[in-house]
């Protein structure tokens, strides 16, 4: 391994361990908020389940788990002991082997009532396979026994029984595991299981140096870098189902699919490192923009869902994605953004509007990404600044790349014009008060007071703001700012809550939406404060979906990608800031 990766190690319970383009991973966690005693094999493609319970076994008795460590790295999962050790590896994106010496390995599926629940085990007469069909993933995992031998319990029956591939230990085996749909042609052993590993590590390691270039030798942050590079790799997976391009989901714990903002995080982190992958981050729910123009709420293998919309950053993400492109985009490339763009602004401008009204608004915390916000308690359906906020930015960017497109779309430019300032206009005159912003509703106009973080997010606008409008939102974000990061409830709060989802606790694209606005509303001091505080609690406490915002403890999805995806975005800059004020004389 490189300097990148050296000595990296991750605990099973924390990150899932898979690899980039697999819809498999070895982990405890088997379901929501749910963990058991012994790692699985799980599946995504249907939604998350556990297919195989991997339980290691010593000479003459079953091994206490405790005895048996499980040790993970980027390309190897071992279970270690004092008999021996179990080790296994990616061959691919739906291929496993397992290695063991010594300590033996029980592969058990489970017991079923009949071959449509649970799993059904037998023994395949054309290539000596040992299958596994398996209800609830609609997959079927066929085991090659490469050497060593195996025992099957459960072979051919139907009822409650058992289903198990037992290798015993004592001695030397290796099988490889492999999900498939309907045929595959036999497994074949072309290289040792220590050239897969090695294969599967020299990947990692060129992905995690491309992600991270800015790394130094004995860099303090080098570990958790390395940690959230792995986070994004092993959360990667490849098109299939009705995800058509390579897709980061937001985590291979129960949070596996992708939601129409989520996605905007993990193009930016990949943006230098990877253009086609990060444009494809970006692009990855427009292939499913509805005729109105809207975005699915998420997309998985298997479902879509459009019950929810999600806030309209992506003209702002947009921008931002193409400052950060090693390459230039092709006009085709900048032709299909603004086409993407345009359907999902009109749908806020056409179907989010009450009739005579210039503010968009929201049927739901949900469609905000803030699903239970405070902003929200007074009223559902409201008119918020902060998607007024993203609009405009949107329709900025809307102008942008029509210049830049000429003929085909100057004729859409003074639609923009016109919807950006009476959009802009009512923002300051219908959702100001003087000294904050509110949100009203969208029946009765009545103001939804509130001091969720999510009112100061008109902060996103940062140049465009008057000064002491800047000013008045950077005081108040400041008095959100803990040492962990801003929370998204001030702690003061009475409606503060600890676990409270986006009642409190610190999350990572609030942190990056704000920190970029006021950079660049001029409160540079604060972003810096905002900046550091947040990448304290990814280094302490991991990539959590969100974190304690007293303690900085993770909550929730311990291994969350926009999590990981704002720490690789934010770090950088820092590395940069740092490089830049070392130039100047007298400054640190």
């Amino acid at each position: 391994m490189s300097e990148h990766t050296r000595g990296f190690a991750f605990d099973i319970d924390e990150i899932p361990f898979s690899r980039r383009g697999s819809w498999l991973d070895l982990s405890r966690v088997v379901g929501l908020h749910t963990r058991a005693t012994h790692v699985h094999l799980v599946s995504h493609q249907t939604g998350m389940h556990p297919v195989l319970e991997l339980e290691p076994s010593g000479p003459g008795r079953s091994a206490d788990p405790d005895d048996a460590r499980v040790v993970a790295t980027p390309a190897v999962l071992a279970w270690e002991s004092a008999a021996g050790t179990v080790r296994a590896a990616f061959d691919g994106t739906s291929a496993i082997r397992f290695s063991g010496d010594g300590l033996g390995m029980r592969f058990s599926a489970g017991s079923g009532l009949t071959p449509f629940t649970g799993g059904f085990l037998f023994s395949d007469p054309g290539d000596g396979g040992i299958v596994l069909t398996r209800y609830e993933t609609g997959r079927r995992y066929r085991f090659t026994v490469l050497s060593g031998t195996a025992r099957i319990v459960g072979d051919g029956e139907v009822g409650e029984r058992e289903r198990a591939v037992v290798f015993d230990p004592g001695g030397r085996w290796e099988v490889v595991v492999e999900e498939f749909e309907t045929a595959r042609e036999p497994y074949r052993a072309d290289r040792s299981f220590d050239e897969v590993v090695r294969a599967s590590a020299a990947e990692f390691t060129a992905y995690a140096a491309a992600l991270t270039p800015w790394r130094g030798e004995g860099d303090s942050d080098g570990d958790a870098a390395v940690k959230a590079a792995y986070v994004l790799w092993s959360a990667t997976v490849r098109p299939a189902g009705f995800l058509g391009r390579e897709a980061i989901l937001m985590s291979k714990h129960w949070m596996d699919k992708v939601w129409s903002w989520d996605h905007c995080f993990n193009a930016l982190a990949l943006a230098e490192a990877d253009p086609v992958a990060a444009l494809d981050q970006f692009l990855v729910p427009f292939d499913h923009q509805d005729p109105a123009g809207a975005l699915p709420d998420s997309v998985a293998h298997s479902e879509l869902l459009y019950n929810f919309v999600k806030p309209p950053i992506h003209g702002w993400a947009f921008a931002r994605l193409e400052a950060r492109l090693s390459r230039p985009l092709h006009a085709d490339e900048l032709s299909e953004v603004y086409a993407r763009l345009a359907a999902w602004t009109r749908f806020w401008l056409d179907h989010r509007r009450v009739p005579g009204h210039a503010l968009p608004y929201y049927q739901h915390g949900n469609d905000s990404g803030w699903d239970n916000s405070t902003t929200f308690d007074e009223a559902r359906v409201i008119e918020s600044p902060d998607l007024a906020a993203f609009l405009i930015l949107q329709l900025d960017e809307l102008v942008a790349l029509a210049e830049r497109l000429g003929a085909d779309a100057a004729a859409d430019v003074g639609e923009w014009v016109g919807a950006r300032a009476e959009i802009e206009a009512a923002l300051w005159r219908e959702l100001w008060t003087g000294d904050r912003f509110v949100a009203r509703s969208a029946w009765t106009g009545n103001a939804s007071g509130s001091s969720s973080l999510l009112n100061t997010l008109p902060i996103i606008l940062g140049e465009r703001l008057p000064a002491e409008i800047a000013d008045a939102l950077a005081a108040t974000i400041a008095e959100h700012l803990t040492l962990w990061g801003l929370a998204t409830e001030p702690v003061t709060s009475p409606l503060y809550e600890a676990d409270g989802y986006w009642r409190g606790p610190i999350w990572a694209p609030s942190t990056v939406l704000i920190e970029d606005g006021l950079r660049r509303a001029g409160h540079v001091a604060l972003a810096d404060r905002v900046s550091r505080a947040f990448r304290r609690a990814c280094e302490a406490s991991g990539f959590a979906e969100n974190f304690d915002a007293t303690t900085g403890a993770g909550l929730r999805d311990r291994a969350y990608t926009w999590t990981a995806s704002a720490y690789l975005t934010l770090l950088p800059a820092a590395h940069a800031r740092d490089a830049a004020s070392a130039t100047v004389p007298g400054e640190r």
